[in-house]
């Protein structure tokens, strides 16, 4: 089944997705776009041009499990695109996400703007790696 994984920001937008053996995740791009209605029409088209059967969306609880002000807007995000799309939409447990992607990013040096280009695509892509390491091992 081919995922795209979404990790909603309030300026830029990370997108990832998998091959449909759920095996590869890879950064699809950024969507740049501070208007969440456009946001959500523009993650929309990718999901349809990236022929999506699910998308899985970051849902950032605080580190002690509680939701806060950003997970209910990336819930209302979520319900949203389902709405859109038709396609099932999951949240997906993101804590420390971007945390782990700014890691990746100094690792192979990536600085500047290139850096901040790329962050959120690879914070999706982490993402999207849980999830379906999350599907491998259980029934769903």
């Amino acid at each position: 089944m081919i995922i795209l994984a979404v990790d909603f920001g309030d300026a830029r937008t990370g997108l990832a997705c998998c091959d449909r053996s759920e095996l590869l995740a890879s950064p699809v791009g950024v969507i740049s776009e501070t208007d969440f209605d456009l946001c959500i029409q523009k993650t929309a088209q990718a999901a349809t041009a990236h022929q999506a059967e699910q998308i899985v969306v970051g849902y950032p609880k605080n580190m002690n499990g509680t939701i806060g002000e950003r997970a209910e807007k990336c819930a209302l995000f979520a319900e949203k695109l389902e709405e859109l799309t038709g396609i099932k939409t999951v949240l997906w447990d993101e804590r420390c996400t971007t945390v782990s992607a700014h890691r990746y990013l100094n690792q192979t040096n990536t600085r500047g703007k290139k850096r901040k280009a790329v962050v959120d695509a690879v914070a999706a892509t982490i993402i999207l790696e849980s999830y379906l390491a999350f599907r491998k091992n259980t029934a769903i």
